[in-house]
């Protein structure tokens, strides 16, 4: 089992040394979060990301907007961040509320302070092999795979999914990681047929329980990033779990696999920013 808490755990016990490392030389490590309106899930998601800070010692602040706050007021906040020498970090939690432009605010992100790696300067530098803040879900898939002692030099991999979040950047650090990649999509023609060449597959299409026996090799690795609440409780992600786990040589659960590394890639990335700032 490709156990997400485990791995998890282990790089917030990092961060938090370093994080104390930091301020015995007199540097801020700060976290700011950008929150517009009152999503029930931004809410809950921004609270997690404040209690994970406090845990590692990383000072966190939330900026609240109503929703029928103004594309000026939050760029002009953005900028006053970016100049602000005691935020080591921020983002704007997404999705933004109807009425407001996400990208030109993301675009206005210094690289440095980028914390979720999505501003297209962040995403170029990771495309061509530039130093940058990555973003947290695809390298958390990364560091889940690394850290359980798989390599990924000269594996075969597939993606499933094509997101500017998920897809495209994991694809660009499976590169980086020196394996073979395919990525798939809803054009992709006899999907199962190109997934089971997968020595590694990674499946993010945002689709429920999409993915089945039939989709995997005997012997595989197989990362789910989908997670779907059900109508009955609980969660599940983009692959049948109980139907791929048999033939699967790693899986990673859902909940408890990619979630959790995402959310200490967070505090990595922060801390990675504050270092730099030196």
């Amino acid at each position: 089992m490709l156990d997400g808490k485990t791995a998890a755990a282990e790089v917030r016990s990092e961060v938090a040394s370093e994080v104390a490392r930091l301020k015995e030389r007199g540097v801020p490590v700060r976290l700011d979060v950008i929150l517009v309106g009152e999503d029930p899930a931004s809410l809950t998601y921004v609270a997690s990301k404040q209690r994970d800070s406090q845990e590692v010692g990383i000072e966190s602040k939330v900026h609240r907007f109503s929703a029928d706050a103004s594309q000026q007021e939050l760029a002009d906040l953005m900028g006053r961040l970016n100049e602000d020498a005691a935020v080591s970090g921020f983002f704007m939690q997404l999705p933004l509320p109807e009425g407001l432009d996400a990208m030109p605010l993301i675009s206005s992100i210094d690289p440095a302070k980028d914390v979720d790696g999505l501003s297209p300067e962040s995403v170029g530098r990771l495309a061509i092999g530039l130093p940058s803040l990555l973003p947290c879900t695809p390298h958390g898939v990364i560091q889940l795979l690394k850290r359980n002692g798989i390599e990924l030099s000269g594996r075969e991999a597939v993606v499933i999914g094509r997101s500017n979040l998920v897809g495209k950047p994991l694809a660009q650090l499976l590169l980086r990681e020196n394996a073979t990649v395919t990525v798939c999509h809803s054009r992709t023609s006899d999907l199962p047929e190109v997934a089971r060449r997968a020595e590694i597959l990674v499946v993010a299409a945002g689709r429920r329980e999409m993915v089945g026996a039939e989709h995997v090799r005997d012997g595989a690795i197989v990362v789910d990033v989908g997670i779907h609440r059900k109508e009955e409780g609980g969660l599940v992600g983009d692959v049948r779990f109980d139907e791929v786990e048999p033939k699967a040589a790693w899986i990673s659960p859902v909940p408890g696999g990619v979630g959790p590394m995402t959310r200490a890639m967070l505090l990595h990335n922060t801390v990675t920013a504050a270092q730099t700032s030196l």
